[in-house]
Order: C-alpha cells, then sequence, then structure tokens
C-alpha cells in the first residue's frame, strides 16, 4: 500500500472556512433563528450590570441620609425621587423634608424584580440559541458525513490504492469528528462573544467616554498579538492533523499484520518506525498547543493593563464627582466581563485552527477526481448469456505506463475459463477490467456484443459473482453475510448455498447456527471456514458469470475437491472466470487465458498449451515436475 499522496499546497484558510460555511445554507432559517436569540440573551445579559448599579445608587442614597443627613446630587444619579429631594434641601444641602429611606425600599424592590426578569430572559435566549445551535451543527456535518461517504462510493479504485486505509479512515472520523464539535462551540461560545463585546462597549460608552477609551486601547495590541500567533501556529496544526492521520494509517495496518510483525520478529523495526511518526506528531503538536497555551496569558497582560487604567481614571471621576458609586460599579463589572469574551475568542481561534486544518483533509477527499462520467443513453443487460470478448484492450495504470498492449480473446457463454501466470503477470488486472473497476485506455470489452461502456458500472457489477483471495465478512450474523449479494433471499436459498459450498456442516455444528454472529475481524472463524461463507455468499447471488480468484486457496485437499464438485453444479450453462496459481484448478477449463508481463501470450485448453511447450508448460513443469 503507497502512502498518502502530499499535494504540497498551503491551508487556504478564507477559502475552506467559506466551503464549511456552504453547508449551511439549507438551514438558513435556523441560523437566523440561532442569531435572533443570541442576539437577544446577550442584549438583556448586559443590561444586568446597569440596572445592578441603579439599585446600588438607590442604597447609596438610603445609607447617606440615615448616616450624614446630606444629599449628593451626583451620587443619586437618576433615581426618580431627585424631584422631591430637591425640593426638600436647604442652602447647605442638608436634607429638611420628611424621611425618605422607607419610600426608596419600593424602588428598590422594583429595581432587583426588573433585574431577575432580564437574567430570567436572557438564560430563555441562551438556551433557545444552544437547542437550535446543537440542530444545525449537528444536521450540518451529518449532510458533511453523508456527502463524505457519496464521495468514497464514486472513487476509483486507483484512490485506495494510492492511500493509506488509515489516513482515511482518520479524514471520514476524527477530521470530521473534529469539524463537529468546533461548529458547535462556534455557533454558541464565537457568536455570544462577539455579540458581548459589541454590546458592552455601547453600554461603556453610555457610561463613561473616557474610560471606554482606555479599555479600547488594549483592543489592536490584544488583536495582533492574537493574529501573530495564529500565523505561527497555523502550520503546527496543518502538521498535526496530517501527523495524526499517518500514525492513524501506520497503526491501523499493523495491528492488523501483527502475526506477520511477531512472526518475522520486525517488532523493533515497528517500533522505531512508529517513534519517528508519534516524534514528529508530537513536536507539530507541542509547538500548536503552546502557541495556543499563551494566548491567553497575552490577553490577560493586556486585559489587566487595560484595567489598572480604567480603575485609577474611574477613581478619579468619582472623587470629582463625575460618577455615581453604581455608574463605576457597572463599568467595572463591563470591563470584568469585556476580557472574558475576548478570551474565549482566542480559544476559539486556537480550535479553528485545528479545525480549518481537518476541514481541509476532508475537502481533499470531496475534491479527488471520481470515476469518469457514464453516457446518459445507456442500454441494460437484465440477463446475460455470459458471451465476453477482448478487442485490442490496451491499459496501464499510469498512462506512461502501459501494462496490457493488445489483449484480444473470445470467451463463449458456459466456458470455464481459467486465468494463470508468473506473479505479476496481469490476472487480477484483467477482472478489475472486466468489471469496470477501471477505464481502458483503449480497446473494447463487449458482454453479449455490448460494449461495457455502453451499460452502467452497477449494471456490469450485477452480472458478475465475484469472491476474492481476501475474505471480507462485516459484523453480522452468518445468515447475513451470506445474504449480503441478494438481501430478498430466503433462508433456504441462503442454507442451500452453503451446501452447495459444502459450508453447511461447520455451519450447523455452531452453538447458534446460521445466527452465530461474526465479530469484526471474523476471529471466531478459520480462513477456511471464511472463505467457504464467501463462496457460498458468491453462490446466493445467482450471477450469470462467476468470478473465482483463488477461491480455494485456504482449503483442505479434500474440501477442494467437494468444493470443486458443486461449483461445477453451479457453474453449469454460466460462464467462470478462475485465476489460479495452482493449476491443478483450471485443468479441465475449456480455455486457459495465459499472461505474461501484462500480456496474453497463450491460450487454449491444457493439452493444447502443454503442445506449444511455451509459458505455460514452463509452469506446469515447474510445479510437477
Amino acid at each position: 500500500m503507497a502512502g498518502k499522496k502530499n499535494s504540497g499546497a498551503g491551508v487556504n484558510i478564507g477559502g475552506t472556512v467559506k466551503r464549511l460555511l456552504g453547508y449551511f445554507a439549507p438551514y438558513k432559517k435556523k441560523v437566523l433563528f440561532m442569531l435572533v436569540c443570541a442576539a437577544l440573551g446577550v442584549l438583556f445579559l448586559i443590561m444586568g450590570p446597569r440596572v445592578l448599579g441603579t439599585a446600588t445608587n438607590i442604597i447609596t442614597l438610603r445609607v447617606q441620609f440615615n448616616e450624614t443627613g446630606m444629599f449628593n446630587l451626583h451620587e443619586a444619579g437618576d433615581i426618580p425621587a431627585l424631584e422631591t429631594i430637591r425640593d426638600n434641601l436647604d442652602e447647605t444641602g442638608h436634607y429638611i423634608g420628611p424621611p425618605v429611606a422607607a419610600d426608596q425600599m419600593p424602588l428598590l424592590h422594583m429595581t432587583l424584580g426588573i433585574l431577575i426578569i432580564i437574567y430570567g430572559l436572557a438564560a430563555l435566549f441562551s438556551y433557545l440559541q444552544q437547542k437550535t445551535t446543537a440542530q444545525v451543527a449537528q444536521r450540518t456535518v451529518h449532510d458533511l458525513r453523508n456527502a463524505v461517504d457519496q464521495k468514497i462510493q464514486k472513487l476509483p479504485l486507483n484512490y485506495y490504492d494510492t492511500h493509506t486505509h488509515g489516513d482515511i479512515l482518520s479524514r471520514t472520523t476524527t477530521d470530521i469528528e473534529q469539524i463537529s464539535t468546533t461548529i458547535q462551540q462556534v455557533l454558541t461560545q464565537f457568536l455570544t462573544s462577539i455579540f458581548t463585546i459589541i454590546g458592552i462597549i455601547i453600554m461603556m460608552f453610555t457610561i463613561s467616554w473616557q474610560m471606554t477609551l482606555i479599555a479600547l486601547m488594549v483592543l489592536p495590541a490584544a488583536l495582533f498579538l492574537c493574529s501573530w500567533l495564529v500565523r505561527r501556529s497555523q502550520k503546527h496544526f496543518t502538521g498535526q492533523q496530517e501527523g495524526l492521520g499517518a500514525v492513524n494509517g501506520y497503526v491501523e495496518e499493523h495491528f492488523a499484520g501483527h502475526t506477520v510483525v511477531k512472526l518475522f520478529r520486525a517488532e523493533e523495526r515497528v517500533e522505531r518506525t512508529f517513534d519517528d511518526m508519534n516524534g514528529r506528531l508530537s513536536k507539530n503538536a507541542q509547538h500548536a498547543q503552546f502557541f495556543s497555551s499563551i494566548m491567553m496569558p497575552v490577553t490577560n497582560l493586556v486585559g489587566n493593563i487595560g484595567y489598572v487604567g480604567v480603575c485609577i481614571l474611574g477613581g478619579m471621576l468619582t472623587l470629582s464627582g463625575g460618577l455615581t458609586i453604581g455608574a463605576i460599579q457597572s463599568f467595572i463589572q463591563y470591563m470584568q466581563q469585556f476580557t472574558q469574551p475576548i478570551i474565549q475568542t482566542t480559544n476559539i481561534i486556537n480550535l479553528l485552527q485545528s479545525t480549518i486544518a481537518a476541514a481541509e483533509r476532508v475537502f481533499e477527499l470531496l475534491d479527488e477526481p471520481e470515476q469518469s462520467a457514464e453516457k446518459a443513453d445507456l442500454q441494460h443487460l437484465a440477463h446475460a448469456r455470459g458471451d465476453i470478448t477482448f478487442e485490442h484492450v490496451r491499459f496501464g495504470y499510469a498512462p506512461d505506463k502501459i501494462l496490457i498492449t493488445d489483449m484480444n480473446a473470445d470467451i463463449k457463454s458456459g466456458q470455464k475459463v481459467g486465468i494463470c501466470g508468473p506473479t505479476g503477470a496481469g490476472k487480477t488486472t484483467m477482472i478489475n477490467l472486466l468489471m469496470r473497476f477501471y477505464d481502458l485506455n483503449g480497446g473494447t470489452i463487449r458482454i453479449d456484443g455490448v460494449d461495457t461502456t455502453e451499460l452502467s458500472r452497477q449494471n456490469v457489477r450485477g452480472l458478475f459473482g465475484m469472491v476474492l483471495q481476501d475474505t471480507w465478512l462485516y459484523s453480522a450474523s452468518i445468515r447475513d453475510n451470506i445474504r449480503y449479494g441478494r438481501p430478498e433471499a430466503t433462508d433456504e436459498e441462503v442454507e442451500e448455498a452453503c451446501k452447495m459450498a459444502n459450508a453447511d456442516t461447520f455451519i450447523t455444528a455452531l452453538p447458534d447456527g446460521y445466527d452465530t454472529l461474526i465479530d469484526e475481524s471474523a476471529g471466531n472463524l478459520s480462513s477456511g471456514q471464511k472463505q467457504l461463507l464467501t463462496i457460498a455468499r458468491a453462490f446466493c447471488a445467482n450471477p450469470q458469470i462467476l468470478i473465482l480468484d483463488e477461491a480455494t486457496s485456504s482449503v483442505d485437499t479434500r474440501t477442494e475437491k467437494l468444493m470443486t464438485d458443486a461449483m461445477k453444479k453451479l457453474t453449469a450453462g454460466r460462464t467462470n472466470f478462475q485465476i489460479a496459481h495452482r493449476l491443478s484448478t483450471i485443468f479441465d477449463a475449456n480455455l486457459i487465458l495465459v499472461l505474461r508481463d501484462g500480456d496474453l501470450v497463450e491460450q487454449g485448453t491444457h493439452d493444447q498449451l502443454m503442445k506449444m511447450d511455451g509459458v505455460y508448460a514452463a509452469l506446469y513443469n515447474s510445479q510437477f515436475a
């Protein structure tokens, strides 16, 4: 398996974010409702300190009258009782009217009631925002997962030949989960923080424009430092995601082949390679986390400098009578709230960096070239006789490296066709071309006289049943695995297919019979049993054309003979191809195709090929001499 191709292109932050936002388009109404809820929630939340400041002024006014008997108009602020109070002041500012302390209590109670209502509304709109955000985020990621799944089904086989399974798995799971987590946080914390910053700035200006200017002086410095740190750390976040994909791919491959690793005593080599890959991942992660971790202390430092300046100026204005105690209290609360959303924003920016890197990897997958488009006016073969013709077929996995130069063969319906040749001769390639896993560079393959390019890929593959060298079973019952190629098959048909494949005996001996569950790696079955099940699955599909790629390689001699007898009954009247390294499996073939270096060099029956004394005879003599 080749390693993952590296595009070499840098991360396009703007383009990636714009493309990711495109997945929100179907949910524009919900996004708008979420924005309205976020704005209203922030509005009511930032009104709280101002109302609380008014309550403080009321309490301050009561204390002044009870302790000093003096009244300061600046301290009173904009309390409604001012007109009555002014009418009862003497020339020195002493209050000479009736007691007003008791009259302030209803006003205080009303103010505190308003404060409770305001915070209640803020909590309500925050709840609605969170709920809507969860819906939008999960539906968006749901659509992204669907897009990736549909893309995977459309990718050519060449993509899987040039990318590690672990890297593909990392893109479709880890990277998408990273995007899911970030969308949830961005739509809640980030938007709320932006609205909060804007609202607090407006409220601070209504209290004191001088102190607001001091508070805002620190903002450009904080933004500049954050921007500089983001630029420095982005490459490390990208390297972190790529390294994670590489490590996942390496672990997945060597975990699957751990028996071979131990057999060849390669543990130390595997460990060294893993340590090297893990070291690069750790180095990128360390740099990424370092830059992200210093954002908060830097922001705190700048914010605290501004906080000190605000406190000094606020104290001077209060002493000179320019601000009430309630006003300075409100401003200090706003100042504390002002730094918090900035810190949250920087934290989300850190998260966004790794998410952009993850999204870039997902979009790389979505941008991979798909299989060539099919024609609009395709024919359809519901049932095939099984006549297959190769006419001047030309093919190479790369345009400049042609493997098959000129292949010609004529297979008649119902024939058993053996395909043999040295390792790497092109046996599996020939089958891949027959089933349209790859497109030809030249020539034509016809089924019943119809060019396979005139049929849809689904139609072509539906005519075949195939058993590969490598067995594949999924986590389900034996019955469901056998029924995979034809879900509508009855239990009787499933059991009959197993009997034909000589699998019924061991299946019925299992505790749960056909309902026995197979685990993810089918570790509860032997290699021969797994091969028998895949053969039974092909039999159950009842195709017109069969392809057996070393189907009997994992069974003993006796079972192989029983399978061969069963397949003779099954393949009667059906065209079937058998790829063989052991020539004993194709002695009775109607036609044997001999490949070497990609080209078809000999064809005929066993006796005919032996008389030619060519490549086939050499293979035969090497096995049976």
